[in-house]
């Protein structure tokens, strides 16, 4: 790895998880499985929520955009990282870890955004049933899908102003495996970060509005499937919303914990751990909890399988 003149390089050195070459192409492999995985789930839910007409309701319409930002989110940081792995070279270019910053940021917003749409969509579906078509209409989706991408765009614009200013006065040596907001704060001079730390305490106060949001929902969803008489139908909400949960849950908590949380000199593995949760696992896990339990789609994933076996 080159580690020469770091102080006077224009970018940056990701360290990533190893400095051994070994674990390195090892690191780089597993994340490229995990990618290809994750790309591989997102891209057929996106191509069958697309192309099948029994899929068309609003649910599935959020979903679809739930998949293009988990999606996008995972192709902002994992090809980065496993090409430098596999080279042996970490470097970044300052350009490059600002668009990483600014679209990491913004998909990790939007992802928020479109799971709080969706925790309300199933509130008012299973809920409140005889307004759900007039309430979650065609032309109100599409707008709230608007707002989610719209909003995106404002995390990364606040988090590049902000580091705009910043000057670095330590070695330009990233403990991450991406160009991640808190590790940049640390190479920072005096107290220069204190407008970052200040936009990332107002967004993780928006983020925990709709955790909240997201929960009292779900209590909601829960309250109302526990009077329902049939267990099969109780077993396959909770089945489906519990999961759903869970991930929501580890990837705001991880995700606020290292935005909030001062970083050390000396990155522990659990830091890492950390990233890997509110990074790469979202994105990989929503595709299969979403289809696990979901006879629609997985009937429409044969479907495809079979259109393409045909005419292969």
């Amino acid at each position: 790895m080159i580690v020469e003149n770091i102080t006077t390089i224009s970018g940056f050195l990701l360290v990533g998880f190893s400095d051994n070459c070994e674990l390195q192409i090892l690191h780089a492999l597993l994340f490229l499985m995990i990618y290809v995985f994750g790309s591989a789930g997102n891209f057929i839910i996106i191509t069958i929520t697309t192309l099948d007409p029994q899929l068309q309701s609003p649910m599935y319409y959020f979903l679809k955009h739930l998949s293009i930002l988990d999606l996008s989110s995972l192709s902002v940081t994992v090809p980065q990282y496993v090409d430098s792995s596999l080279a042996q070279s970490g470097y970044i270019s300052y350009g490059q870890c600002m668009m990483q910053i600014f679209f990491f940021t913004g998909f990790a917003w939007g992802e928020v955004a479109i799971l709080t749409v969706m925790s309300y969509d199933r509130y008012i579906a299973i809920c409140l049933p005889l307004h759900y078509e007039i309430i979650m209409c065609p032309i109100k989706c599409r707008w709230v899908v608007i707002v989610v991408w719209l909003s995106s765009i404002i995390p990364g614009t606040l988090y590049l102003a902000s580091i705009f200013f910043i000057r670095f006065c330590r070695a330009k040596i990233i403990h991450q495996f991406f160009c991640d907001v808190p590790q940049v704060l640390k190479l920072s001079c005096s107290n220069d970060y204190l407008v970052t730390i200040g936009v990332a305490d107002f967004l993780s106060a928006i983020g925990f509005g709709c955790f909240i949001w997201i929960v009292i929902s779900y209590i909601h969803i829960f309250s109302t499937v526990l009077r329902m008489p049939s267990a099969e139908s109780r077993s396959k909400v909770f089945s489906t919303c519990l999961p759903h949960l869970f991930v929501v849950s580890l990837f705001l908590s991880t995700g606020s914990c290292a935005y909030l949380n001062p970083t050390s000199d000396s990155p522990t593995a659990l830091e890492f751990l950390v990233s890997v949760f509110y990074t790469v696992l979202p994105p990989t896990l929503n595709p299969v909890i979403y289809s696990l339990r979901n006879d629609a789609i997985k009937s429409a994933v044969r479907k495809l399988l079979l259109i393409r076996k045909f005419t292969g």
